[in-house]
C-alpha cells in the first residue's frame, strides 16, 4: 500500500532538516512504498529552497508551493487533494507531533481494521498558558459541539482512501479538519501521546490564529451560540417583566424610586445583549457569505512532483 504523508510548512527553515530526517526514518521503518508531500504555505524565508534540496536527495519527497499564505487548514487540504496513497497521514511541520507514532497508526489501519486513526494528546509540553488555552477550547468544544469523541484531537492523523474521499467531498470554505474528520464517521481509533515542545523557532499558530481556529470550530460544529442568544433573550424578558411588575406596584403604592439610574442601566443592559446577538448572528451570516462566494480555498504556484509541467 502506498502511504502518503502530508505536512504543511510555513517559515520553518530552522527545522526542516530534522523534520525530513525523522519523518523519512519513521516511515521507512514500516514501509518502503511512500510519498511525502510538503506544502509550502507561502513561506517568506528559505523553507522552499531547503525542501527542494531535500527533494533532490529523495525523489519520494514532493513539494507543493502555494501562491501565498492561505492558512493551515487550506494547506492541509491542498496536500490531501494531491495525495495518491491508499493510506494518507497528516502531520504538523513543527515536530510537536512525533513522526515515530506513524508506524503505530499504520498498524491500526492495516492490522486492526480502523479507517481513521487520530493522535490523541494526553498532555502537552511547553508554554503553560498556551496549553491551558488549548485544553479549555477542547473541553468547551466537547461540551457544546454536535460531534462527540474528539476531545484533544488535532491535525495529526492517518486514514484510508475511503475516509479521505469522504472528507474531501465536503467543500466548505471555512474548514476545521479535526471536526470534519470525526464527522465522516467510519471506524475511528486513536493513538495517545504527549505533545512535544516546538523543536526550533517561534510558533506559527499565534494565540490570535488559535482563537480564530477555535471560533471556526465552534461555529461550524455547534448550535450553542444561537441557542445562547435565545436563552439570554428569554432570561432578559423574564427579568424585565419582573422589573415592570415591580415598577407598577411601586407606582401604585407610592414608593417608586426617583432618578434615572435604573432606566439607564436597563438601556445599557438591553443594548449590550442586542450587540452580542448581532455579533453572533453576524458570524453565521459571514460564514454563509464566504460559502456563497465559492472562492477556491487555495491557489497552487507550482507542484514539484517529478511530472512535466
Amino acid at each position: 500500500m502506498l502511504l502518503s504523508l502530508v505536512i504543511p510548512v510555513l517559515n520553518e527553515e530552522k527545522l526542516i532538516g530534522e523534520l525530513v530526517n525523522r519523518s523519512v526514518a519513521s516511515v521507512e521503518s514500516f514501509t518502503t512504498d511512500y510519498e511525502m508531500i510538503f506544502v509550502d504555505d507561502g513561506s517568506s524565508d528559505g523553507s522552499l529552497s531547503i525542501l527542494l534540496e531535500c527533494r533532490r536527495a529523495n525523489d519520494r519527497i514532493k513539494v507543493l508551493s502555494l501562491s501565498k499564505n492561505f492558512g493551515h487548514q487550506a494547506a492541509y487540504t491542498a496536500g490531501l487533494e494531491r495525495s495518491n496513497g491508499e493510506i494518507i497521514a497528516m502531520m504538523d511541520g513543527d515536530l510537536q507531533d512525533p513522526p515515530e507514532l506513524l508506524g503505530e497508526m499504520f498498524l491500526k489501519i492495516t492490522d486492526e481494521g480502523f479507517d481513521v486513526v487520530s493522535g490523541k494528546r494526553t498532555g502537552r509540553k511547553g508554554n503553560p498558558g498556551r496549553n491551558l488555552y488549548t485544553s479549555v477550547f477542547h473541553r468547551i468544544l466537547t461540551s457544546i459541539g454536535e460531534i462527540k469523541g474528539m476531545e484533544n484531537y488535532g491535525n495529526f492523523a492517518m486514514m484510508n482512501r475511503q475516509a479521505l474521499t469522504a472528507l474531501l467531498s465536503m467543500k466548505e470554505k471555512v474548514r476545521y479538519l479535526p471536526g470534519l474528520r470525526t464527522f465522516i464517521g467510519f471506524r475511528q481509533g486513536f493513538v495517545e501521546f504527549v505533545r512535544d515542545e516546538r523543536f526550533k523557532g517561534a510558533p506559527k499558530m499565534t494565540l490570535r490564529k488559535l482563537f480564530l481556529l477555535a471560533t471556526d470550530a465552534i461555529f461550524s460544529f455547534s448550535k450553542f451560540p444561537v441557542r445562547l442568544c435565545l436563552l439570554l433573550g428569554l432570561i432578559g424578558s423574564l427579568v424585565f417583566m419582573g422589573a415592570g411588575i415591580y415598577v407598577l406596584v411601586a407606582k401604585i403604592w407610592g414608593f417608586a424610586i426617583l432618578g434615572w439610574s435604573s432606566t439607564l442601566l436597563s438601556i445599557y443592559f438591553l443594548g449590550s445583549i442586542q450587540l452580542v446577538f448581532l455579533g453572533i448572528l453576524g458570524e453565521y451570516v459571514y460564514r454563509n457569505y464566504k460559502e456563497s462566494q465559492n472562492r477556491p480555498v487555495y491557489f497552487v504556484k507550482r507542484f514539484y512532483d517529478g511530472n512535466p509541467g
